[in-house]
């Protein structure tokens, strides 16, 4: 069982940056690759970074990428996604999660734990 909790939210200029948080409970983080997904109001929800449970292997959305980094930190059993260039088309909820397999994946369905999200608002 993993418990996740998010933090690090909030509003934002665009060209702004903001550090999300997410913080977990359980043996088996250090084993469980990481994912953070957002849902913007009246939109599905949508993969925004993945992280191996090594910390080895990343894999972005093309929305993000260069701009977004994920990193994780077993002995804190955190992980993080730094977010710079932040653009209004980046507000939304944004959610991380857990999954049992210790590769990254973009597909939701596969993750088998998620926090209850952290609010990101960017404004222009």
């Amino acid at each position: 069982q993993v418990q996740l909790v998010e933090s690090g939210g909030g509003l934002v200029q665009a060209g702004g940056s903001l550090r999300l948080s997410c913080a977990a409970s359980g043996r088996t983080f250090s084993s469980s690759a990481m994912g953070w997904f957002r849902q913007a109001p009246g939109e599905e929800r949508e993969f925004v970074a993945a992280i191996s449970w090594s910390g080895l292997s990343t894999v972005y959305a093309d929305s993000v990428k260069g701009r977004f980094t994920i990193s994780r930190d077993n002995a804190k059993n955190t992980v993080y996604l730094q977010m710079n260039s932040l653009k209004p088309e980046d507000t939304a909820v944004y959610y991380c999660a857990a999954r049992a397999s210790g590769a990254g994946s973009s597909n939701p369905q596969r993750y088998d734990y998620w926090g209850q999200g952290t609010q990101v608002t960017v404004s222009s």
